[in-house]
């Protein structure tokens, strides 16, 4: 059985590979949603409304070993973090940079990729904390782990397209039954019950709270 090892790279420059000494024993993918907490007159309890999707997370610890070979870690690891700038490597160019420094080119980090067998992880390196366990007597170290934060990288016009917002187009009617109320009204029609006040103005309400069983609503297209 061949070991696969697992690397980082540039997304814009896939030859530059920065190979794992070890694979991960394990890593951690997190996503999180926001809603917001709104509280609606008349209702029993607060509604929540979807404001934006987070970005998948992975976490991991990576581990990096040189005493055998009695080189500086630094080597390796700085290949991810950046040049410390007393290193005499720090005047690299960019083509040699740690995969957080800036891109002169970019004005930003690069995007990278977290490849380990078929798995792809489009993303950029949020948090990195390097941690030496080990030293010569000479000073520098030979052991170290770094606990790494990669953050999910996803274009925008890709996620335009996968999302395909749509909103009401046409103008609707909408017949007033017993509790009704335009926040009501609003969510289920625009899915944002804090649009009410396009259904009021439409209607010339000026009282959102006064809405008697029977009347008919013009629900306006949002544009």
């Amino acid at each position: 059985m061949v070991l696969v090892k697992a690397f980082l790279t540039r997304k814009d420059k896939p030859w530059l590979i920065v190979p794992f000494l070890f694979n991960p024993a394990e890593f951690t993918v997190e996503r999180t949603n926001q809603f917001t907490e709104m509280n609606i007159p008349g209702l029993p309890s607060s509604i929540f409304q979807f404001v934006k999707g987070g970005a998948r997370t992975i976490t991991m610890d990576l581990f990096f070993d040189t005493y055998e070979e009695q080189l500086d870690v630094r080597l390796l690891t700085d290949r991810i973090t950046g040049w410390d700038s007393g290193s005499m490597f720090s005047k690299l160019p960019d083509i040699a940079k740690g995969l957080m420094d800036i891109d002169s080119d970019l004005h930003a980090p690069p995007v990278c990729l977290f490849i380990w067998g078929t798995y792809i992880f489009p993303c950029v390196i949020e948090r990195v904390s390097k941690r030496f366990t080990m030293f010569l007597p000479e000073g520098f170290p030979v052991r170290a782990t770094l606990s790494v934060t990669l953050k999910e990288y996803r274009e925008f016009e890709k996620q335009v397209i996968e999302t395909s917002l749509q909103s009401a187009d046409r103008t609707k009617r909408w017949t007033v039954r017993q509790g009704d109320t335009l926040w009501f009204i609003a969510a289920q029609e625009y899915g944002n019950p804090t649009l009410w006040r396009r259904i009021a103005d439409a209607n010339k309400i000026d009282n959102p709270r006064v809405l008697k069983p029977g009347m008919e609503l013009v629900i306006p297209p949002l544009e």
